[in-house]
Parts: structure tokens; C-alpha cells; sequence
């Protein structure tokens, strides 16, 4: 302790030198910060964005074979669960800690129009029992209501109804294929026109799953996907796993998860396809993949390993560039006091002491500098988060608009530890140096 108050002291003699070095050590700290919570943030937000799209965190699909009419040794596989509740019994089964779970069924087709057509994606969502699918719809015009008494209702976006020149009200003519590859054509009155929250969503249309199923070819109450919006989404990797096992463990068909991490480790749903798709697999009934989001959007774990390593590059650099400025800033100050450390060593004070004082003075320095920077970045991050950004490009990297910062309490902890790591060797050299001073030494030198 008493080595430490001699560092606070020494630290306030020097006012101006160690203010200009605090303040280099705290935009250090400072721009470590803002860039990990801006990166961190709008991974997270990706993350956030990516669940919502996909309507979940688990996700089982189910496929069955059927044989070619021209060519009964052939067969394919198409997407289709018939059992409309067997999923739902496994999911309460198992006790998985859910806020929410839904059903859907997807097709790829083209909306004509006014003479015009527009590729979509589709979605047959059940809007009677999907109260949050509808709540994160942000509606432009419309009523609720209609998609609830008209079948043939249909969600399209702003960016289609503005291709288009469709409004609510308008029949619009949607083409599409059946699940055995025959081409179909439904007609859908547009009930709703809802903001494009990214450029994914504005080819997205919905529309009602049975209306839907009805012309692909799924039968009444079946649908393609089951989702699961866990609580937890860091348990997504697990659940999928322990899911997959209760079907496997009821003698029903399952997609090897396990086999496609190990065999695609960098796109898992490859395999699972493969598994679905593929010639090698034949089966009877209906079989099952399960996949976690991670599985499905694999891309997402690159993103976040490339944030990751550049955040550490620049925080490596910067801290470097500040401990050689420390470093430099010590070297002059054991000159200085060359004569000081000879009188405490004729006082009594150790050699090692001595060096633990310049060492402690530099923690000391750094520690409050980088505590400068953090609150400074804290700021910054509060004050961007109030302005909203209005560009389609950058959607899925906010949140609702707005920029947000996620820091990890782990992070700063450690990257205070690394600058105290760093600040200790940055001025060794000059430790060692002071502690290897002899009393007569120090106090014969002339400055």
C-alpha cells in the first residue's frame, strides 16, 4: 500500500505529461470499446434479425419419397409433414423452454400483375395462431381482420406492391409449382401492405397455409417446417440434438444431424439436405431433420469469428501503439529521477521496490486511462443509439433502425487484463533498470 500511494503521488507531479499519456491510453480504450460493442452489436442484431426470418431457433422439417409414375425405380424427395401434432407432443415432451412454437409451409412462385411479375417466396403461415408473426408486421395498409375471414388473403410488401402498382384490395394471379412438379396457378386478393424491415423481407409474401397447401399438393393441416423460438438461444445446438433423439427413439426416420456437422462442418444443412434429397437415402413414411439456426445459417458463425479476430487485431494494435508511447514516457522518467531513486535507496528502500514503484505508476495511469475510455465509449454508444438510420442496405444490422452496442462483461475484463499485461512489460525494461541502481551510483549521476 505504501508503494502504492508513492506511485499515486509521483503520478500527480508530472500533471501535463501524464494527462496527455492518460488521454492517448484512453482513446485507446475508448476506440477498442465502441468498435468490439458496435461489431458485437450488430452481429447480435444479424442474430436477432435471421431468428425472426426464419420464425424460430430450432427448426424440424419432414420429407417423404415418391416414386416417379414414368419410372417407378426412381423416387425423390419432397417436403411435407402430414402428422400435424407429432412435433408438438415431442417438443412438451421433452420440457424444451420455448416462448413460442409455429408451423409453416414455403414455396417459391411469381405474382403477375398489371402485366408485370415479381419472383416471391411464400409463406403459408396460420394467421389465427400466429399472434407473433402478426405483431412484428409493420403495416403500411390494410386491416388484420382480413386475413383472418379471407382465405384467399395475401401480405406483400411495399417494395412488390410499388413493382407491382398493387394495392390493397387488388386480385393478383401467383404461380407456383406442387410438391410433385406440376405447375399451378391460385388467385389472392392483396389484404395488407406491410414496410420492407430488410431487403430479404421485400420478396417476401404470406399467405394462408391451407390455401397455400391446397395448391402444392400438402394435404389439410399439414405444412414443411415446425419452428421453436427457444428462451435460450445459446441451447439452440443442443436442443436440436436431444429433439432429433426422441424421434430416433420412437423407430421413426431422422435426419443424422450429427453426421452433417461432422461431414459439413461449415454449412450442416447441406447434409441435412443431402440426407432429404439425396439417392444414397430411401425410407418409408415420413422422415424428420432437425437443425438449429446455427445449422441453417451457418454464415452467421463466420461473420461472427471474422468480427471477432478484427476486434482483436485492432485492439492489439492500438494497445501496442499506447504501450510503446508508456514505455517511451518511462525511459525519460527514470532519467529524470535518477537521483530521487538514489536517495530512496540510501533511505533503505530496495532495489525491487524501487522497480515496482515505476511499474505500479504506469498500471495505475493505464487503469484509469482505459476506465476514461470505457466511460467515454459508453457515451458515444448511448448518444448513436438515439438516431434512427433509414437504409435498406444496413437493415439487418439494426435494431429497429437503431444502432446498438452489446459489450460482454468477460471482454472488458479481459482487455483490462491484457493492458495491465502489456503495461507492465511495456516499462520492465525501466524497472529493472531502477532496481539495478546502486545508492552511490544514483546519487553521483548528473543530469
Amino acid at each position: 500500500m505504501e508503494l502504492l500511494k508513492l506511485a499515486v503521488r509521483n503520478l500527480t507531479r508530472s500533471k501535463r505529461r501524464n494527462i496527455i499519456l492518460g488521454i492517448a491510453i484512453a482513446f485507446g480504450f475508448f476506440v477498442v470499446t465502441a468498435v468490439d460493442g458496435l461489431a458485437s452489436g450488430a452481429v447480435a442484431n444479424l442474430e436477432y434479425e435471421m431468428t425472426q426470418l426464419l420464425g424460430g431457433t430450432v427448426f424440424v422439417a419432414g420429407g417423404e419419397k415418391v416414386r416417379d409414375p414414368d419410372n417407378p425405380e426412381k423416387s425423390k424427395g419432397i417436403l411435407m409433414i402430414r402428422d400435424h401434432d407429432y412435433i408438438a407432443r415431442k417438443v412438451e415432451e421433452l420440457g424444451i423452454n420455448y416462448k413460442f412454437v409455429s408451423h409453416y409451409t414455403q414455396a417459391q412462385g411469381q405474382i403477375l400483375f398489371n402485366g408485370k411479375r415479381i419472383l416471391t417466396q411464400t409463406f403459408g403461415r396460420d394467421f389465427s395462431a400466429d399472434k407473433e408473426f402478426i405483431d412484428t408486421l409493420s403495416i403500411v395498409s390494410g386491416n388484420v381482420e382480413t386475413l383472418y375471414t379471407d382465405p384467399s388473403a395475401i401480405i406483400i410488401s411495399q417494395k412488390t406492391a410499388d413493382t407491382l402498382k398493387a394495392e390493397v384490395g387488388d386480385t393478383i394471379l401467383y404461380t407456383t409449382q406442387t410438391i410433385y412438379g406440376q405447375n399451378e396457378v391460385g388467385e389472392f386478393t392483396v389484404a395488407m401492405i406491410t414496410r420492407d424491415s430488410n431487403f430479404l423481407t421485400g420478396l417476401w409474401t404470406y399467405v394462408n397455409i391451407e390455401t397455400l397447401n391446397s395448391l402444392i399438393g400438402i394435404p389439410q393441416g399439414g405444412y414443411n417446417f415446425y419452428s421453436i423460438y427457444l428462451k435460450n438461444s445459446r441451447e439452440q445446438n443442443r436442443v436440436a440434438l436431444k429433439l432429433q433423439d426422441a424421434i430416433e427413439a420412437d423407430g421413426v426416420p431422422v435426419c443424422d444431424l450429427r453426421w452433417a456437422r461432422a461431414n459439413y462442418p461449415n454449412s450442416p444443412d447441406r447434409g441435412i439436405d443431402k440426407q432429404f434429397y439425396g439417392s444414397d437415402y430411401d425410407w418409408e413414411g415420413t422422415k424428420y431433420g432437425v437443425e438449429s439456426m446455427n445449422d441453417a445459417a451457418s454464415q452467421l458463425k463466420t461473420v461472427v469469428s471474422i468480427v471477432h479476430t478484427v476486434t482483436t487485431i485492432i485492439l492489439l494494435v492500438i494497445l501496442l501503439i499506447a504501450m510503446v508511447g508508456v514505455s517511451n514516457t518511462y525511459r525519460m522518467v527514470l532519467y529524470e529521477r535518477i537521483r530521487e531513486i538514489g536517495t530512496m535507496r540510501a533511505l533503505g528502500m530496495s532495489g525491487h521496490d524501487t522497480g515496482r514503484v515505476f511499474t505500479l505508476e504506469a498500471v495505475v495511469l493505464s487503469v484509469l486511462g482505459a476506465a476514461a475510455g470505457f466511460l467515454l465509449a459508453i457515451l458515444v454508444m448511448l448518444v448513436l443509439g438515439i438516431f434512427k438510420i433509414s437504409n435498406p442496405s444496413v437493415d439487418l444490422f439494426l435494431r429497429a433502425g437503431h444502432i446498438t452496442f452489446e459489450l460482454s462483461p468477460a471482454a472488458i475484463f479481459m482487455q483490462y487484463l491484457l493492458m495491465i499485461i502489456l503495461t507492465a512489460l511495456a516499462v520492465r525494461g525501466t524497472a529493472k533498470n531502477a532496481a539495478r541502481m546502486t545508492p552511490a551510483e544514483a546519487l553521483r549521476t548528473v543530469k
